[in-house]
């Protein structure tokens, strides 16, 4: 049999009844017993033990490919670059690789066209506004070895066609462009005159005039937008405006 304390506290006139025990509930009173009180996890679990604090990423991190390449040199505005690589549509038609020239020699070891890597991007822009006009650049000539063009000279030696190569060539420099055009099937088109005709019915100012003259506007067009100049004497010639700044070079092609 268990005994009730009562206890009293005299808290501000107030009187409080505590049980002693939470088991010892007085029987038939009709009250359940308490349940003991369980700890809270906060005084019953231990403490967590920290975790492992991992290095920051970047002290983890290996050199990165990227990184290597930064110090490699960097692509060059004077590289001579192969124009197919970059101009993928371009019909390469490279005269002197073959006989079909005022020579009637294979002049050149390989039907490659090479420029300077600034005067392509030039370049390119004109082939994509052609693009658009169902339209592909031929091209013709493009650098030419300064060995090659003393050859040249021997044959025509006329400054308002062939360079001297005491002067120097713009071809020679990677920075002129002796091109045509093409339909999207890579036909030629329509055009004034064959190529290295040294009339004057190749000079501008005939060969774009009329009918005739059509194609060669539209491609004159295209790539003095692009920033080139053309020739005078020859409809088919382009030069980038800085030619001057690229140096003469027989680097084989």
């Amino acid at each position: 049999m268990h005994r009730a304390w009562l206890i009293v506290f005299a808290l501000g006139g107030v009187v409080a009844t505590v049980a002693p025990s939470a088991h010892a509930a007085p029987r038939g009173s009709g009250a359940q017993p308490a349940e003991p009180t369980k700890p809270t996890a906060a005084t019953s679990a231990k403490p967590a033990a920290p975790a492992p604090t991992k290095p920051a990423a970047s002290t983890q991190a290996k050199p990165t490919a990227g990184a290597a390449d930064a110090k490699a040199p960097g692509e060059r505005p004077d590289d001579l670059v192969d124009v197919a690589t970059v101009i993928r549509d371009a019909v390469i038609d490279m005269r002197y690789a073959t006989a079909d020239n005022f020579t009637g020699k294979e002049l050149y070891p390989v039907a490659r066209c090479k420029l300077r890597r600034a005067v392509v991007a030039r370049l390119a822009k004109a082939a994509e506004a052609l693009r658009a006009q169902d339209r592909r650049l031929v091209l013709w000539d493009c650098y030419r070895p300064t060995s090659i063009q003393q050859e040249l000279w021997k044959r025509v030696p006329d400054p308002r066609y062939v360079a001297n190569p005491k002067v120097g060539s713009k071809h020679g420099r990677g920075a002129a462009v002796d091109v045509a055009l093409a339909d999207s099937a890579g036909a030629l088109v329509s055009l004034p005159t064959k190529f290295d005709d040294f009339s004057e019915a190749a000079h501008r100012d005939h060969a774009l005039a009329g009918e005739v003259g059509a194609e060669a506007r539209r491609l004159e067009r295209a790539l003095a937008e692009a920033g080139f100049k053309p020739l005078a004497t020859e409809w088919w010639h382009f030069d980038a405006p800085d030619s001057a700044n690229y140096a003469l070079s027989d680097e084989p092609l």
